[in-house]
């Protein structure tokens, strides 16, 4: 059944991924237009967690950051990648499709928020906190609000079209900011971060309206909530297991060493996440309808295929070099400047966690990749590898109670499942790493070296030029290797110049 919910509007023609196989129009445009608007997008929530770790006290961004603990528990359980379906079927365009998902979304928010609702007090008992349980409640609204969600800002990226979602970020997120002064002014706490969430997601689903072509149309189809739960159920496990990867490091650290301490520990976590996850986002919405499109014709355009894949995993490579060298060079810094005195503890762990995000961000383009051939289960398997090692973490805590400790055993856990990720696209996939290869291997070597060099002046040791002269070195290798990245962004570059 049908329920229609606005007026409806006459929608574009929409463009299946037959037509989208050869045709990439004005693909530059589109890789500017992601970068920058998922880049702003982020800048504003950055804004917004550094604004309310300025204003309150350390031990009240502790309390706000168990928000995002508290919002992951419910993506965890309730995340099944409709997003990525309605642009990965090669049925994504139909509007009954839509409808169908959009029935199922609806279900699934009010059972997450129902979820959340339940949950809030053990969490609260949980991280010492019993008082804020009713700030845990109140956050089950989110999840039940982004039930109403339209999916038209995602189908729309079927014809590599990404205003409609990049302003349904960008906007809503920039409305919080803004929300932050007058919220302080009348609780000056972490109520702050609270009602700023709040208000950030309804201006977000509000969006997903205004910006889309489509009416909402809700639809209660089984056959249609089956092929999601089939595509989706691995990537709902691996929601679980991305629970425990980002959020268990700050379970272990809250718990074990205290609000205080989770404060700092979030606060990097925030800073070193944040850039991998704006490139991880442009990335997939760049990569993903074009390797989803030659996957469908891979008989006939295997290379195609083969060298958008690669292009995919040289883009992570990058973003997590990127990311190393900008926090190497510019991290204490610029925490000094931003949080000033009260942040200091971050900075000696500021490098450490940039090189573990900057191994999780390695696994980023193999997912892209599985993705495309609807290989879900791949990235289940790999972090499956990262779980493994979050009770040896806790040990570390518990015996050392040193957060860098904690790092040092999350880094060795990512570059295992970064390691089974390539071993399984490899298998599954038939992919060949003579594109990658060299690239790959000269990239975690200077990650490495790095990581040598941060222990090397940690421990006051002198004489370590010859350690950036390898990475330098390293860095030189991966500059030359990325052919296939660079072809596909010169022939982006020429078809904007041509459109």
């Amino acid at each position: 059944m049908t329920f229609p919910i606005v007026a409806e509007r006459t929608p574009t023609a929409g463009a299946d991924f037959a037509e989208l196989s050869f045709e990439r129009p004005s693909m530059f445009r589109s890789v500017i237009l992601l970068l920058s608007g998922n880049a702003l997008g982020s800048l504003m929530l950055l804004a917004r967690n550094l604004l309310v770790a300025r204003l309150v006290s350390v031990e009240d961004y502790g309390i706000a950051a168990t928000f995002a603990i508290s919002m992951a528990i419910v993506e965890m359980a309730s995340g099944l990648g409709l997003q990525q379906l309605i642009v990965q079927d090669k049925e994504g365009n139909d509007p009954r499709l839509q409808a169908g998902l959009h029935g199922f979304n609806l279900l699934r928010g009010l059972l997450s928020g129902a979820i959340l609702f339940l949950l809030a007090s053990p969490i609260a008992q949980f991280l010492g906190i019993p008082d804020v349980a009713w700030a845990y409640q109140m956050l089950a609204l989110v999840p039940a609000l982004r039930g109403f969600e339209h999916f038209d800002i995602h189908r729309l990226n079927r014809r590599m079209v990404y205003r409609p979602l990049i302003l349904s970020k960008t906007v809503p997120a920039f409305l919080s900011v803004l929300s932050l002064w007058p919220l302080y002014q009348f609780f000056a706490d972490y109520r702050v971060m609270l009602y700023a969430v709040l208000i950030q997601w309804a201006c977000t689903v509000a969006a997903s309206h205004l910006l889309a072509e489509r009416p909402f149309r809700i639809r209660f189809d089984l056959n249609q909530s089956a092929h999601a739960l089939s595509f989706g159920w691995p990537i709902l496990v691996n929601n679980i297991l991305l629970f425990a990867v980002f959020q268990g490091d700050k379970l272990i650290v809250g718990r074990e060493l205290g609000i205080e301490a989770l404060a700092i520990f979030a606060m990097g976590v925030t800073l070193t996440l944040t850039p991998t996850l704006v490139t991880a986002a442009s990335e997939t919405q760049f990569f993903l309808p074009q390797l989803s499109a030659a996957a469908q014709h891979r008989d006939r355009d295997r290379d195609r295929f083969a060298q958008l894949a690669a292009a995919a995993m040289q883009a992570s490579l990058l973003s997590s070099l990127f990311l190393v060298l900008a926090v190497f060079a510019f991290g204490p810094p610029t925490i000094r400047l931003l949080l000033g005195a009260k942040y200091e503890a971050l900075v000696p762990l500021l490098s450490w966690l940039a090189i573990q995000q900057a191994v999780r961000n390695l696994k980023v383009g193999c997912a892209i990749v599985a993705l495309s051939r609807a290989h879900t289960s791949n990235a289940m398997i790999a972090n499956t590898m990262r779980i493994l090692v979050l009770p040896l973490a806790w040990y570390a805590a518990t015996i050392w109670g040193d957060v860098l400790v904690v790092i040092w055993v999350a880094i060795a856990g990512e570059a295992i499942a970064f390691a089974v990720s390539l071993v399984l696209v490899h298998y599954r996939l038939s992919l060949d790493f003579g594109r990658v290869g060299v690239s790959l291997i000269a990239g975690v070597l200077a990650i490495a070296t790095l990581a040598t060099s941060a222990i090397s002046t940690s421990t006051n040791t002198n004489g370590n030029w010859y350690l950036v002269v390898i990475s330098l070195a390293c860095l030189a290798i991966v500059a030359m290797n990325v052919r296939d990245l660079i072809t596909v962004f010169r022939d982006a570059k020429t078809d904007w110049r041509e459109n």
